[in-house]
């Protein structure tokens, strides 16, 4: 079938429904949802079977869902209607939730449902279930719907129910004082990504994002207790959280402690060393070891890696390179692995140039310092998405495994044609060949996990359930593989033999010369699209390589 999608943006959910429905055999093109003009125009152009809308913040307009079915995700059991579906389920304490995916209709959310999914809530941000469980759920929902929709045989039902109304800053309100720590929690995870809780710090007007609970630290409730790297530490009424980001007025998100300079008069709270810490608390780069394997996390905020961040994970990886163990696994976090560097910090910089220059030095230092390691095998446990600088980032450990249902971006032009760093140049041809790397980098779309293993650019793809375990496993069978001292030394000698030919230096100095030219050059491409990435601008056109019913050589149907 033709299938058009119409969506706010190419977020992580639309791009594995489009990578999961491409896999089926459909053809796709994709519209941004700018006016009711160009969907009309969209439609009449690729003259879809049906319209899939996996995102959007406004109603399909009339004279498209009466000509054509348009089919609408919801982040909502059958019944729930409204905008802020995941937010209330979180806030109220869902013990459960799902995806709908509903016909639309004139009245929002109220169509007949083609199919649903659920599954268990847990506690934690509104990202991380939209990009997990939620993504999960759709996923199957919109398959069995758009294979009921194929069969043609199947009748859609009406399901009752009663239309809740946006939620407010007024229902996300925090009183400090009053406020449990589950509370609180509760209310900043649910306005995570988008809006924020609207709250003061220091005094001035912002909104609060990435919260983590305090196992240990108590005070006046709501005062401020400590800091922690990038965190600010805040009292309950019966205990404390960790702010990792914020937003103040006017201004784009950002770290808390960078937002508010004023964070350095606090007390600081350092953990002791890399280890995992024993209680609930902020902790963005966490080591653990047992039985000859050491896993590295990284956890994040939307995967993005600031020059002190790369900075830290370089030291922690080299202390892990000093532990007693044979296999090093990197297991960033679960909603992201790695996106490569920090678009934000670097807006917010007094020298964007200067600041992207100092993050894709810090990035490569981390990369080469994997590809230098010879004293362990080192493991990419890729349970997130990555994009950009991630991708190749896992690429220089020896093995990458990959959680099927992961999407990767491994390209940089969509961000203002950057050339890219991180060693690409010398990891990627020799697994797919100079034909598959020019393809990959120019492609500009999601890499689904299978089709990464398929060309030879990922390892292994290891199913969803029980990923972690199945990762644990098989680095233990490595560290316990009586050819591991074999490994090690064919390891060294790969390196050696490669260094020979043309030195990693030259790679990383060959690769830095056309960033240079991106940051510093006379086409300001890539700061142009920074800036409108950073400042989420609204879309006024939707990419050419998204559009395919824009292409200068598409044809309209008969």
């Amino acid at each position: 079938m033709r299938i058009l999608f119409i969506t706010q943006s190419f977020n992580g959910l639309t791009q594995r429904l489009f990578a999961e429905l491409g896999a089926a055999g459909h053809q796709l093109s994709i519209e941004l949802d700018i006016a009711d003009s160009v969907t009309e125009e969209a439609v009449a152009r690729f003259r879809p079977d049906l319209v899939l809308a996996p995102f959007l913040k406004r109603a399909i307009p009339e004279s498209v869902w009466s000509a054509v079915p348009c089919f609408i995700v919801h982040p909502g059991i059958p019944g729930d209607r409204g905008p802020a579906a995941l937010d209330w389920a979180i806030q109220r304490g869902e013990a459960r939730w799902g995806v709908t995916v509903l016909q639309a209709e004139a009245e929002m959310d109220a169509g007949p449902v083609w199919a649903s999914a659920e599954f268990p809530m847990r506690p934690a941000s509104k990202g991380s279930l939209y990009r997990n469980e939620v993504t999960e759920a759709a996923v199957r929902a919109v398959l069995q719907a758009v294979e009921r929709f194929a069969a043609g045989n199947f009748r859609a039902q009406r399901v009752s129910g009663a239309a809740h109304p946006p939620m407010r800053q007024d229902d996300r309100k925090i009183d400090w004082k009053t406020r449990s720590t589950v509370d609180v929690l509760a209310r900043l995870r649910a306005a995570d990504g988008f809006p924020g809780v609207a709250d003061e710090l220091f005094g001035q007007p912002c909104q609060l994002f990435d919260v983590w609970p305090e196992g240990r630290l108590r005070g006046a409730p709501g005062t401020l207790l400590a800091r922690r790297e990038t965190a600010l530490c805040r009292a309950t009424a019966d205990g404390a959280v960790w702010i990792g980001h914020v937003k103040k007025p006017g201004g784009i998100k950002l770290p808390a402690t960078v937002a508010f300079p004023e964070a350095a008069e606090l007390p600081e709270a350092p953990l002791a060393g890399w280890g995992q810490a024993d209680h609930p608390t902020w902790q963005d780069i966490a080591w653990r070891e047992a039985e000859g394997v050491g896993f590295l996390s990284f956890r994040f905020y939307n995967g993005a890696m600031g020059t002190a961040q790369c900075r830290r994970l370089t030291e922690a990886f080299g202390w892990a390179t000093r532990r007693p163990v044979r296999v090093i696994v990197l297991d960033g976090g679960s909603d992201f692995w790695s996106n490569g560097i920090h678009l934000n910090l670097i807006e917010a910089a007094d020298s964007p140039a200067d600041e992207s220059w100092a993050n894709i030095n810090a990035i490569d230092d981390l990369a080469e310092a994997i590809l230098r390691c010879q004293t362990q095998l080192t493991v990419a446990a890729v349970g997130g998405n990555a994009g950009a600088g991630g991708c190749f980032l896992a690429r220089a450990c020896d093995r990458v495994w990959v959680r099927d249902g992961v999407v990767l971006n491994p390209h940089y032009k969509n961000m203002g044609n950057l050339y890219g760093s991180e060693f690409w140049t010398y990891l990627l041809p020799p697994r797919v060949g100079a034909d598959g790397a020019r393809a990959i980098m120019q492609h500009r779309l999601p890499m689904p996990a299978a089709e990464a293993v398929a060309c030879g650019f990922y390892d292994a793809c290891l199913p969803a359930p029980g990923f972690a375990v199945d990762v644990a496993r098989r680095a233990l069978e490595m560290a316990q593989a009586a050819d591991f001292p074999a490994q090690l030394a064919a390891k060294a000698a790969r390196r050696a033999a490669d260094e020979a030919v043309k030195p990693l230096a030259q790679y990383r100095e060959e690769e830095l010369a056309a960033m240079r030219r991106n940051f510093y050059g006379f086409d300001p491409a890539y700061h142009v699209a920074r800036y409108h990435f950073v400042h989420k601008s609204p879309h006024s056109w939707t990419p050419r390589h998204l559009a395919r019913h824009r292409d200068l050589d598409w044809k309209t149907p008969a």
